[in-house]
């Protein structure tokens, strides 16, 4: 007799979330007609079994690879992400490192431009020329008159962001000057060899390694050599944002200038240089708003990252870039748009620049005065006291 075999029909189930796409479950399930006529004679094969088979369910898992080690699953996740970036851009501080703050008036918006610049210049002289106590008085004094001068909302982000720079400079700078010992090997025999006794260590304790730190070591030229690179980073930024904060761009002009007046007997065109300065210090407020707005308006939209590809995301980046560079080209039309309406037309040095009329006082002037002579003094001394 003919007897119906059973048919057999593979399903393939495949779980949304599986994070493993090529192993889908897959259930092999028999299918018989509703009535089957099954003789009374059945195969003896004992790998044919008819009970057997309804009870023959064939289910293929994941593999035991695809679930992630412990390790891998106790390490943070998501720390960069795009919306973490972009909310950090748009979240920065309206007042950047070169926007002027009018209020509230402080000393140093009293002091004249002229002694501001001189500081500018000694700051960055004396980080190299200094001994390291007074390379760490410096950073001192430049974070407790920038806590006194500046806003809270503006010096906390901003001493916190040049702290983190300098720290790094400093820790890599440090460890990395002579993370590599030198193989040094004499040329002459040991004393013990030639009947002479050995050298006696010094009787003053000095050391030239201070640590070690595994392969890396932390030696008193890292030492120097971080002390000075952060804290002329620091010195740079930090003075940078103080005069930048209380100086107005024409008071800044008016300044370089003044400074710069004999080099034009010279053939020096410092009518060009002033009006490409005080050009730039105008501008650079207008990217730091560019660069911010933008990244709101991107945030505002509540983009759902997880759902969008990696390409997808760069291309999303690509477009807040461009749209940043299309914005600052139409600000720059319009600056010389205004420029030609003003009657600008090339000439730096016929052209008529109206500088800032606010006077300087005289006490504040004096204080800042004796003051960077102090300074230079106590550098001086430093160099030829401290050992």
């Amino acid at each position: 007799m003919n007897t119906p075999h059973p048919q057999i029909h593979p399903t393939a189930n495949f779980t949304p979330y599986s994070s493993s796409p090529r192993n889908p479950l897959i259930f092999f399930i028999h299918q018989f007609p509703r009535k089957p006529k099954i003789t009374r004679y059945t195969y003896s094969s004992p790998h044919y079994n008819t009970r057997t088979l309804f009870k023959t369910l064939i289910k293929c898992t994941e593999n035991s690879d695809s679930n992630p080690p412990k390790w891998e699953r106790l390490l943070p996740k998501n720390i960069i992400s795009a919306e973490k970036i972009l909310r950090s851009i748009a979240g920065a501080t309206s007042s950047p490192i070169c926007q002027f703050i009018s209020s509230p008036t402080t000393f140093l918006h009293s002091v004249d431009p002229r002694i501001k610049l001189a500081w500018l210049l000694v700051l960055v002289v004396l980080p190299a020329r200094s001994h390291i106590y007074m390379r760490f008085g410096l950073i001192t004094f430049l974070a407790i008159l920038s806590a006194w001068i500046l806003p809270r909302q503006v010096w906390v982000d901003q001493l916190g962001r040049t702290a983190l720079l300098s720290g790094i400079l400093f820790l890599m700078l440090g460890l990395g000057a002579d993370g590599v010992p030198m193989v040094v090997q004499s040329r002459t025999p040991p004393p013990s060899m030639m009947g002479l006794p050995n050298i006696p260590p010094s009787f003053g304790g000095y050391s030239y390694l201070l640590f070690k730190l595994g392969p890396l070591q932390f030696t008193r030229k890292g030492l120097s050599l971080a002390s000075t690179t952060a804290c002329l980073t620091f010195s740079i930024f930090q003075s940078a944002s103080l005069c930048l904060t209380t100086t107005t761009p024409e008071q800044l002009a008016f300044a370089l200038q003044w400074f710069m007046k004999p080099l034009a007997y010279v053939g020096v065109p410092v009518a060009e240089v002033i009006l490409t300065l005080l050009l730039s210090l105008r501008f650079i407020n207008l990217v730091f708003d560019e660069i911010r707005i933008v990244a709101l308006g991107i945030v505002s939209r509540r983009i759902n990252w997880q759902q969008l590809a990696t390409m997808e995301t760069v291309d999303v980046f690509f477009t807040y870039i461009r749209r940043i560079f299309k914005n600052i080209f139409n600000h720059a039309e319009q600056i010389t748009q205004a420029m030609t309406v003003r009657g600008f037309r090339g000439d730096s040095s016929s052209h008529k620049i109206y500088f800032s009329s606010a006077s300087s006082a005289l006490i504040p002037n004096v204080v800042s005065l004796a003051t960077l002579v102090g300074l230079i003094g106590a550098a001086a001394w430093s160099e030829y006291i401290l050992i």
